[in-house]
């Protein structure tokens, strides 16, 4: 990752500022240790849990493909951090392998490369599942409360 002084001073304080990534989504294809779907943060919950901080600080995000494997096996996705100075930040090129050689497989592939991407780039945390059973319903209903007023999801 290649940083200059004025993006580095500004993704430094809006790192400061991030918001929890919070389970905002259901997977129905897994489930957790009482039987119930899975949780966890989709692409939108991630944006959420960045935006407000970037955009505070003067820094936008952009996220391209490369070079799109013309085999179908997968997506490659840069995490880019513009700065109203014109300064950028690379954070690399993240790979995902595409589960399925259709289009509803790539595109499944891109979310989660971009979510990938997105979460190592910011260093967000996700909220763990695992975490949240050992929390009380009253604590987890208060959390989601706090994530719901701030940011509606």
């Amino acid at each position: 990752m290649e940083a200059t002084s004025e993006i580095a001073k500004a993704f430094v304080a809006a790192q400061k500022e991030f918001n929890p990534a919070v389970a905002n989504a259901k997977n129905t294809f897994y489930k957790d240790n009482k039987g119930k779907p899975s949780s966890y943060v989709d692409l939108t919950g991630c944006y959420q849990a960045i935006m407000d901080s970037l955009h505070k600080n003067g820094i936008a995000v952009v996220q391209k493909t490369h070079d799109l494997t013309s085999d179908g096996l997968g997506v490659k996705v840069e995490t880019i951090f513009l700065h109203e100075s014109g300064q950028t930040m690379s954070c690399g090129i993240f790979f995902m392998p595409a589960g399925r050689q259709d289009p509803h497989g790539v595109m499944a592939a891109l979310t989660y490369a971009r979510r990938g991407s997105l979460m190592a780039a910011c260093g967000l945390a996700p909220e763990d599942d695992d975490g949240n059973s050992a929390m009380s319903d009253e604590q987890k209903a208060a959390r989601k409360s706090t994530a719901t007023k701030k940011y509606g999801a």
